[in-house]
């Protein structure tokens, strides 16, 4: 008995030791869990302070940003150049280029549109006041040559009757290419003034380019643009407004004898002329189309990366991601703005050469359908080849004009 008292004294010893340990064993785990957790919920609450804390900007902070970048970047651009060339184009109508574009980024076309319309207006009332004495000169003409043609048996030489109507139609001829050449001149003045125009905003306009997009799309747009005017100039101006002239020449020598041994060769300039016209479009669409695919790609990754980045910056990273999206935002619409005013100008620029060679077409073409009934078929066919000769110069004008709008409209749905 005396010997079992010892070794339950120490057994009741040792589970109280074991006891004591484990209680303590559990609650430093305890504690330590409890410590982690709330570790966890504290990193948690700092991420979710960080990311979900209200950082986003307020409508007024937007627009005001908005505001001052748009600002800030509109200081950057010189249309000084732009100011002088609108100047000497249209000196009647103090159309401000700026304005322009002002009016385009707020969307109030009422006042451009109305200054559109008006100036066209009066273009097709002074060109119709301007060429109706041409249409009295050629009808009158043509009514005196087809006297000494249908009554040839009142002269009692029938040789007077041919020379005479032969002098009128020299006349008539020299009316008609003088006539030809004087609308001619206008018409390369006008694409001339369209290049020109072309040249002193592309600084401009792939700035806007590069701010909104990028440096790549910016210089390969830029070279398309330059390929382009080098296209229009050797092309067009040098080239096919000559062959036209020939055209005319052509057709009114071919009518001259009463057979027709020119009109195949008269015929084949028009296919030509026709031909390099569809090619050079279809060129430069492809060219432009090839152009949007490949060049604003390496942009677009570039701007993804810095607007990313800028979201990612711990604390500012709502905001900052904000203010890159109003920054870009605010230069895709100065970049269209500036696109959208040039391609109104430029259909400013092409519309009087167009109204004015369609008129001149209309005008001729009445004339032939007016005295055919009583003329001689040479004359008729000569005022005929005339109109036919102004219907090719407003392909050709309206080529050009055609070509300078589809790159800019290219440009700017690629870049935005």
């Amino acid at each position: 008995m005396s010997r079992r008292k010892p070794q339950l004294f120490l057994t009741f010893f040792l589970v109280l030791l074991i006891w004591g340990l484990g209680s303590r064993i559990v609650n430093a785990a305890e504690e330590k869990a409890e410590s982690g957790t709330g570790r966890e919920q504290a990193e948690t609450q700092e991420e979710s302070g960080k990311n979900g804390r209200p950082e986003a900007l307020t409508e007024e902070e937007a627009d005001a940003i908005q505001q001052e970048t748009e600002k800030a970047l509109m200081d950057r651009f010189d249309f000084e150049e732009i100011e002088s060339s609108l100047d000497q184009m249209f000196p009647k109508e103090k159309i401000s280029f700026q304005e322009v574009v002002t009016a385009m980024m707020s969307g109030d076309m009422e006042q451009t549109g109305e200054t559109f319309l008006r100036f066209l207006r009066d273009q097709i009332f002074y060109e119709f006041r301007y060429n109706r004495h041409n249409l009295v000169y050629i009808l009158l003409i043509a009514l005196i040559a087809a006297i000494f043609s249908n009554f040839t048996e009142a002269f009692q030489n029938k040789r007077i009757s041919e020379i005479s109507f032969y002098v009128l139609y020299m006349l008539l001829i020299t009316f008609c290419l003088t006539a030809f050449q004087t609308a001619m001149e206008g018409v390369e003045g006008k694409v001339d003034s369209l290049v020109n125009f072309m040249r002193v905003l592309c600084p401009s306009y792939f700035l806007a380019v590069a701010f909104a997009s990028g440096s790549s799309s910016s210089l390969l747009f830029y070279n398309v643009i330059l390929f382009l005017i080098y296209l229009v100039e050797i092309v067009i101006v040098r080239f096919l407004l000559p062959v036209v002239h020939i055209y005319i020449m052509v057709r009114v020598l071919g009518n001259l004898t009463g057979e027709d041994f020119l009109s195949e060769f008269a015929d084949l300039i028009r296919r030509c002329v026709e031909w390099i016209i569809k090619t050079m479009t279809a060129c430069v669409i492809g060219i432009n189309v090839v152009q949007g695919l490949l060049a604003p790609a390496i942009d677009t990754l570039k701007r993804s990366a810095l607007t990313r980045t800028a979201e990612s910056l711990p604390w500012i990273g709502n905001a900052m991601g904000g203010v890159t999206e109003i920054v870009l935002g605010t230069a895709v619409l100065i970049k269209n703005g500036i696109g959208m005013a040039g391609a109104v100008v430029t259909v400013a620029i092409c519309a009087v050469p167009v109204l004015q060679m369609l008129i001149l077409a209309f005008l001729y073409k009445l004339a032939a359908a007016l005295v055919q009934p009583v003329s001689d078929k040479r004359i008729t066919g000569c005022i005929g080849g005339v109109s036919e000769g102004y219907e090719m110069m407003v392909k050709i004008i309206f080529t050009a004009g055609l070509m300078f709008l589809l790159t800019v409209a290219v440009v700017a749905a690629s870049t935005s």
